[in-house]
């Protein structure tokens, strides 16, 4: 009895210290956050005399100006169009090309999967120059398709990978029981494979959403329509050369960071399970 009540102790301590010490942790990389949103509701004149004071009171008022003054409507209808069409793109694109790669056999797939690989460790400006040429001849800067375009391409290599490894999973058994009860490849991938790629392409979906709603190198390198830009760009607006108006641009960070926070924390399990879970139990 002794022996269990010790052995029992023992665990609950360590499992208290364990989530002890992760709280402290979250709480330490969580505080620039904290304290982004807390001044949000502060003046200019407290952020620099007090920087790290708590707000005499909360009003959302600087969070009503920031999103009249900066057009954050806009800017995030913008990025809500670019990102929603780069994400159904990348899925639609990445499990087609992942379908291919892991169950057809055909000639070259290595070395096209092998190209698809090398794009991981590409950086942007690797392409960048030659890229904007081919836009300045199509006429696509100052339109979505400038932005979709490219984040598609940048977004597809790590796509493609981990919808491979996700159906790679998936026994030979099952496809081909279905090839035998008649399924064609369409029918295959549409009926069997699509269903099975759930968890795997939430994971895609979430990375892909976040890269393409955060990236501001080419949003504002080739959009230089205010109608037409994203909301990164958009921030750009509370910062002149002389001066930043600190309270509203805290105010729009709040605003664009808030959501895609709880968008995460809604979606980490898809993403935790998407990245380490076969299709098959």
């Amino acid at each position: 009895m002794a022996t269990a009540a010790n052995h029992s102790a023992k665990q609950w301590l360590s499992r208290f210290s364990y989530y002890g010490f992760m709280i402290v942790l979250s709480c330490f990389y969580f505080y620039p956050m904290i304290w982004l949103v807390l001044s949000s509701f502060r003046e200019n004149r407290d952020i620099f005399s007090a920087p790290f004071r708590l707000p005499d009171r909360i009003e959302f008022q600087n969070w009503a100006d920031a999103w009249k003054v900066g057009h954050i409507s806009t800017y995030a209808t913008n990025s809500v169009i670019v990102t929603s069409l780069t994400v159904i793109f990348i899925l639609l694109f990445a499990s087609m090309a992942a379908f291919a790669f892991s169950k057809l056999r055909f000639k070259g797939s290595k070395g096209m999967l092998m190209m698809f690989v090398i794009g991981l460790f590409m950086p942007l400006q690797s392409f960048f120059i030659a890229q904007s040429y081919i836009f300045d001849r199509l006429h696509l800067k100052d339109s979505y398709m400038g932005l979709i375009l490219p984040y598609i391409g940048v977004g597809l290599p790590l796509a493609v990978f981990l919808l491979k490894s996700f159906l790679d999973s998936i026994p030979k058994d099952l496809i081909e029981a279905s090839r035998i009860d008649g399924c064609n490849d369409i029918v295959l991938f549409s009926r069997i494979i699509l269903p099975l790629l759930g968890p795997g392409m939430a994971t895609v979906a979430i990375f892909s959403s976040l890269n393409a709603w955060n990236e501001l190198l080419l949003a504002m390198l080739y959009i230089q329509d205010d109608a037409l830009k994203t909301l990164p760009v958009g921030l750009l607006a509370f910062s002149t050369r002389y001066v930043t108006n600190y309270k509203l641009l805290f105010s729009a960070l709040s605003l664009i960071t808030i959501p895609m926070i709880i968008a995460y924390v809604f979606f980490h399990k898809r993403i935790v399970s998407g990245l380490t879970e076969g299709s098959l139990k």
